[in-house]
């Protein structure tokens, strides 16, 4: 257990909303006592409003999620929420069990908690190109890199769905493996056009460009598969198409080999 049973444990928090089985917007943060928890108080005495202080940052927050969370806890009680528990840890091995099946994939990580990530067999497959195959068919993908990989959040609700999510995952792998071009399409474009930049500060960029293009108030949503430039033509992304393996590989094989020098030896 880590809590405060152990004695460098000095705060807990968590979000509510996720195991906890309530809505959004409220979360719990403990400090083990008064001399951790005083140093989050914000108190101003000259405000010409008057005196003022707020126990957290945001000051005014709303109570109707927090009295949700409230509400939720109540009525699932501790036997509710071990019921629960017992039903996720359950889906999550019927779905690491699954995903192994797939010759294609392999699952990543040993199994300590409700969550599943998949990456492909070598290359045997894009895994971003599965995934826009998954979305097709109405499935929400959270997808990572470093390695490329597909990353699920397990509950109890997923309990009822698992089988077919299996289903349609053996179905877009081999789609996929059959049709390698669709790397090449849609997200996965654009998720292993970024993956090869080396430098992480133009990705930065580029996102933030969407970013902007998002809030300026137009009413058209930016092209997530080309971020600020011509996937075809434009100079930055030709170039990172043209050598950014080569510049990955670089980076790789000096990382390598850096940690394979013993200390105080040079080369």
């Amino acid at each position: 257990t880590w809590d405060f049973q152990v004695p460098g444990v000095t705060s807990v928090s968590a979000d509510v909303h996720k195991y906890g089985y309530a809505a959004k917007g409220a979360s719990v943060l403990l400090y083990r006592d008064m001399s951790y928890l005083r140093h989050q108080f914000f108190v101003s005495t000259d405000w010409p409003g008057g005196i003022y202080a707020s126990p957290s940052m945001p000051g005014t927050r709303p109570g109707g999620p927090i009295a949700a969370a409230w509400a939720a806890m109540q009525v699932m009680g501790e036997e509710g929420y071990t019921a629960l528990a017992e039903q996720a840890l359950e889906t999550t091995r019927k779905l690491r069990a699954g995903i192994d099946a797939i010759p294609e994939l392999r699952v990543l990580g040993d199994f300590h908690c409700t969550s599943v990530t998949w990456a492909s067999q070598g290359d045997a497959v894009n895994v971003y190109a599965v995934a826009d195959l998954m979305a097709e068919k109405s499935w929400s993908c959270d997808r990572q890199q470093r390695p490329p990989s597909i990353h699920l959040t397990v509950n109890a609700n997923n309990a009822d769905v698992a089988d077919q999510y299996l289903a349609d995952l053996a179905e877009s792998t081999a789609r996929a493996a059959r049709e390698p071009q669709l790397a090449d399409e849609g997200e996965a474009a654009m998720y292993g056009m970024m993956a090869k930049v080396p430098l992480r500060g133009l990705v930065k960029h580029s996102v933030g460009k969407v970013m902007e293009s998002m809030y300026d108030g137009s009413t058209e949503m930016p092209d997530l598969g080309n971020l600020g430039e011509d996937t075809s033509s434009g100079p930055v992304v030709g170039f990172i198409n043209r050598h950014g393996d080569k510049a990955l590989d670089a980076i790789d094989w000096f990382n390598n080999s850096v940690r394979t020098l013993r200390p105080g030896r040079r080369r």
